[in-house]
C-alpha cells in the first residue's frame, strides 16, 4: 500500500517521462506540421529546378556564343555531383536560414502564441530538459532539410546534367566516391551553419510572443551581416560576422582542398551555438508563461 511517504517519488515518477520519449514525441509533432512537409517539399524541388534552369542556360550558350554561365554554375554542366554543392551553398544565403529560424520560431514563440508553452512551463518539467527538447527538434529538422537538399540534387544533377564523377573547381576530376564524401562534407559544414542561425533564432524566439518578430529579426540580421562583410573599410568587423566565409564554403570542390576557411567558418559558428542557447536558457530559467 502506497504511503504518504512514498508520494512524492511516486509524482515525480509519473510526471518525469524518459527523454527519448520527449525528443520522439517533439519531432513528430514538428514534422507533421503541415508548413514542414511544404517547406521540406519545396526545399527538394530547388535542386530539380536549378539543375533545369541549367541545362537550358548552357543549351541557350551553346547557340548563342555571346551568352555565357559564370561561377560555380559555369562547370555543372555535364558535371551533375557538382548540383549539390551549387545548390547548397545557394541555399545557405537565405533560403536554409529562414528554415531554421522558421522552426526556431514555431518551437517557442510560437508555442507561446496558442498557449501551449504556458502549460509546458507551469508543469513539474525541467526548463533546461524544456529547452533541450525544442532545440533537438530545430536541430534534427534543419539537418534533415540539408540532407534533403543534397540528395535530391545529386539525383538531379546525374539524371538531368549527367555524369558521375566530380570535375573540381581546380580542374581535376574526383571519382563517384570521393565526390559523395566532399558532398557529405558540405553537408555537416552548411548544417553547423544553420544551426548557429536557428540557436539565434531560439534565444529570440524564448523573449517573444510572436513568432514573426523571430523570423524578421533573424533574416534582418543575415541581411545586415552580408552587407557588412561586402564593406571593406569595416574588415576589423568581419571575423565576428556570422555569414562571413559562407562563400568560402565552395572550397570543398577544390582540390586540393584548403581547410583554413572552413574550420575558422566552423569555430565562428560554434560559438554563436554556444552563445544562442545560452541566451535562449537564460530567458527560459525566468520566464513565467
Amino acid at each position: 500500500m502506497t504511503t504518504l511517504a512514498n508520494a512524492p517519488i511516486l509524482a515525480e515518477q509519473r510526471t518525469k517521462a524518459p527523454i527519448g520519449r520527449l525528443l520522439r514525441a517533439e519531432l513528430r509533432f514538428m514534422i507533421r506540421r503541415p508548413r514542414t512537409l511544404v517547406a521540406l517539399a519545396l526545399l527538394a524541388l530547388t535542386p530539380i529546378v536549378a539543375g533545369i534552369g541549367i541545362s537550358v542556360a548552357s543549351s541557350t550558350a551553346a547557340n548563342n556564343p555571346d551568352r555565357s554561365i559564370e561561377g560555380l554554375a559555369a562547370i555543372v554542366d555535364g558535371n551533375g555531383m557538382i548540383l549539390p554543392v551549387f545548390v547548397l551553398l545557394l541555399a545557405l544565403a537565405m533560403l536554409l536560414p529562414l528554415m531554421g529560424a522558421m522552426w526556431s520560431a514555431d518551437a517557442i514563440a510560437g508555442e507561446s502564441a496558442s498557449g501551449g508553452l504556458r502549460g509546458l512551463l507551469l508543469a513539474p518539467v525541467s526548463r533546461t530538459r524544456l529547452l533541450a527538447v525544442k532545440a533537438f527538434g530545430v536541430a534534427v529538422l534543419s539537418l534533415l532539410a540539408v540532407i534533403v537538399i543534397a540528395v535530391v540534387g545529386i539525383l538531379a544533377g546525374v539524371t538531368i546534367l549527367g555524369g558521375g564523377d566530380m570535375l573540381t573547381m581546380s580542374g581535376n576530376v574526383l571519382p563517384f566516391g570521393s565526390a559523395l564524401g566532399r558532398i557529405a562534407l558540405l553537408v555537416v559544414l552548411v548544417t553547423v551553419q544553420v544551426w548557429a542561425v536557428a540557436a539565434v533564432a531560439l534565444a529570440i524566439s524564448a523573449s517573444t510572443d510572436h513568432p514573426l518578430v523571430v523570423l524578421a529579426t533573424t533574416l534582418g540580421g543575415i541581411i545586415m551581416f552580408t552587407v557588412l562583410g561586402r564593406i571593406s573599410s569595416l574588415d576589423w568587423l568581419h571575423p565576428v560576422l556570422l555569414t562571413q566565409g559562407w562563400e568560402g564554403l565552395g572550397d570543398v570542390v577544390r582540390d586540393p582542398m584548403p581547410t583554413d576557411g572552413m574550420t575558422e567558418s566552423v569555430l565562428r559558428a560554434a560559438c554563436y551555438i554556444v552563445i544562442g542557447y545560452s541566451l535562449a536558457l537564460a530567458r527560459m530559467v525566468t520566464r513565467d508563461g
